[in-house]
């Protein structure tokens, strides 16, 4: 496989699909081919923008031999339906989260990839981030004792901003509202601390807008050792920085808090200034080096689903 990839993206649905098209088209072993959508207008707009051909043609386009995979950037509610039939087209898929509107989907789309042998990765951007790298590494040291709470809040002003497409304020393709949308990255950064199998104790999510679905929404979580974890998102900040803090027994973990917004570990004698390293590859190449190699994509998977049913168990306690 020395040549590019060929890549066509699905769908302009997602405020992410030309972020994620113009990854096909920068990164050195794939391009992009085309550009799908079931709205035309929206889809040639697109396609014009990336100076590739647009198509509304979805079969015949997964049909052509030289299409390798897609990005996946439709409404969540679609995923099962257009990632099934590129899987079954025997195309390689990036998508954007969440894999699909619930973890037994996202189960038969994992292993339709697997029956296909083609390579299906999630974009779960903000792991490959240096903060978390930094993070990753003081929790495997053990630096901080026994964890007793996180706190993970990403929030910004797309509702009160104005500037998120009317779409996304559609609960039957969202899935919701902020919490099913930009709370995933603390979502599953929370679970990177306290584990995959934290459990959802509360889940409070207000309209502040009036658009029909939450724009505010914080949710409670436990570990299996009795941390708390505190989630919080909303499309109602303008000024809101992004901010992860972890406590323990011995010690305490930030990341832009205070004026300095910096990286540091407390364990008692006042913060220490972390090295933050370099980010890793992204999702994006993650996945383009998968399908180079072969490689299995299971620890993203497993991640997305835990993403996935944590998700819905927030969604279903707000309800």
């Amino acid at each position: 496989m020395s040549a590019p990839l060929r890549i066509a993206a699905l769908s302009a649905w997602h405020v992410h699909a030309e972020e994620y098209a113009r990854e096909a088209q920068q990164h050195p072993d794939t391009e992009l081919a085309a550009v799908w959508d079931e709205d035309a207008e929206r889809g040639r707009a697109l396609a014009e923008a990336l100076g590739v051909e647009f198509t509304g043609d979805l079969e015949a386009l997964l049909a052509r031999e030289d299409l390798d995979g897609v990005t996946v950037t439709t409404a969540t509610s679609a995923h099962r339906e257009v990632i099934g039939r590129a899987l079954a087209a025997g195309k390689h898929v990036f998508t954007e989260k969440l894999l699909a509107p619930t973890v037994a989907e996202g189960e038969e789309l994992i292993a339709a990839a697997r029956e296909a042998g083609v390579r299906l990765t999630v974009s779960l951007p903000r792991l490959s981030h240096g903060y978390a790298l930094a993070l990753q590494s003081v929790l495997e040291e053990g630096t901080l004792g026994r964890l007793t709470y996180a706190r993970v809040r990403l929030a910004h002003d797309g509702s009160t901003g104005d500037w998120l497409p009317a779409r996304f304020y559609d609960p039957a393709a969202a899935l919701g509202g902020a919490f099913s949308d930009l709370a995933a990255h603390p979502v599953y950064l929370t679970q990177l601390i306290l584990g995959t199998d934290v459990q959802v104790r509360s889940a409070t999510y207000t309209d502040m807008t009036g658009r029909g679905v939450e724009d505010n929404a914080v949710v409670t979580v436990t570990g299996a050792d009795g941390a708390i974890g505190v989630i919080e998102t909303g499309f109602v900040t303008p000024a809101s920085p992004f901010s992860i803090e972890v406590q323990g027994t011995q010690g305490s973990f930030q990341h832009g808090l205070g004026t300095g917004g910096g990286t540091s570990v407390d364990t008692g004698d006042g913060p220490v200034a972390l090295e933050v390293p370099g980010d890793a590859e992204n999702p994006f190449a993650q996945w383009a080096e998968a399908i180079r190699s072969g490689q299995d994509t299971t620890e993203n998977l497993d991640r997305a689903q835990a993403l996935t049913a944590l998700v819905v168990a927030a969604n279903a306690a707000a309800a």
